[in-house]
């Protein structure tokens, strides 16, 4: 199994590890319910170091992004960050990601963790540019410090204005001592914060310094369940889950990153348009139990007289507000808001209503 920079930080600190993606992981230190609250209120640091990063170089580095993405990354400026799929030339999702344009021939790609060589090879094989591709997951650590907490505890680590640095947006510059780091503010928690990217020579620096300088607000490493709860409170996607090879963008509700309209060609480009025209038949909806039971990915979701109609695809209990909450598929006439839905646990139909997204509002 695979080890992060900082896995055997983890292991000293007690985490609780599991296989994730290939890697050994931290799942949680002191609970996840804990953890959960501590990012909403406070700052916690989880280590993200799994995820990979792509540099994509060269005179025709943005034709290639703009071929393999329904996002349209012409109207990225440097120093931005923009969401987007890449789409499977089947109708479906092979992953999605982040895209970071560092200058005009220059850009970063940031992809799941479990679709690092998937990815890897599905880009390559659209290449016919000859654009430079890099691999840099493997010699990269990345922590992600979220939290309202955030600014005031890492601002003493840089001379770059957090409190100025826009939702999506990115710098490059020194960052506790070590230089050329990207500092970034997308996060997948709600809660706000940044991402810290450096090499893995570094980890070790950076992960000390985070906790030195947070100590005051009792910043706290956080393991992935958490991450998931965080961002199933938020109705994020995540990849294996909510989307995957055989889920368009358009049924996941991410038609906001699949510009149909943008120059030139792009996979999928004809299907998602005539998908669009003939309207979606399914639809990533959240939801909240009526009753106690927790909805488990691939339980199905079914009408009041049992027959299916949609499949589950992530649930929990919400820490922030006791709710058991999901995310699913249904057929689109029973995707409007406070639609009844049952979802099948153990042979029983357990009433659910179908609820907007997201389920929580950090900032109120």
């Amino acid at each position: 199994m695979l080890e992060t920079a900082l896995t055997q930080t983890h292991i000293a600190l007690g985490a609780k590890m599991v296989p994730f993606a290939g890697y050994n992981m931290p799942v949680s230190y002191q609970g996840i319910k804990a953890e959960h609250l501590i990012v909403r209120s406070g700052v916690g640091v989880f280590d993200v170091s799994h995820m990979g990063e792509f540099l994509v170089e060269g005179k025709n580095a943005l034709d290639l992004i703009q071929f393999v993405t329904t996002n349209d990354a012409s109207k990225l400026t440097d120093g931005k960050v923009q969401y987007s799929c890449l789409p499977n030339g089947k109708g479906g999702i092979v992953d999605d990601l982040l895209v970071y344009k560092i200058a005009d021939e220059k850009f970063m790609l940031v992809v799941n963790a479990s679709n690092i060589e998937k990815d890897w090879s599905w880009i390559g094989s659209h290449n016919q540019w000859g654009v430079q591709l890099t691999d840099l997951s493997a010699e990269t650590t990345l922590l992600a410090v979220q939290g309202p907490a955030a600014i005031t505890a890492l601002q003493s680590l840089t001379q770059i204005n957090l409190s100025k640095m826009a939702y999506y947006s990115f710098e490059i510059g020194e960052f506790a001592g070590i230089t050329n780091a990207v500092v970034s503010a997308t996060g997948y928690t709600g809660a706000g914060g940044f991402e810290i990217y450096v090499p893995n020579q570094h980890a070790q620096t950076l992960w000390n310094a985070i906790f030195e300088a947070g100590a005051a607000h009792q910043i706290a490493p956080i393991g992935l369940g958490a991450r998931d709860t965080l961002r199933l409170e938020m109705g994020y996607c995540l990849y294996g889950h909510d989307i995957d090879d055989a889920t368009s963008p358009l049924e996941a509700g991410l038609g906001w990153i699949t510009k149909l309209q943008k120059n030139g060609d792009f996979i999928d480009k004809a299907y998602l348009l005539a998908q669009k025209a003939a309207g979606i038949t399914r639809k990533l909806v959240g939801f909240e139990m009526m009753e106690r039971g927790i909805a488990r990915q691939h339980y199905p979701i079914c009408s009041q007289d049992g027959t299916v109609i949609g499949e589950v695809t992530s649930g929990t209990e919400s820490p922030s507000t006791a709710k058991l909450i999901g995310m699913g598929y249904v057929q689109t006439p029973h995707s409007a808001i406070n639609t009844q839905i049952y979802i099948k646990i153990r042979e029983k139909l357990v009433p659910a209503i179908v609820a907007k997204m997201p389920f929580v509002n950090p900032s109120a």
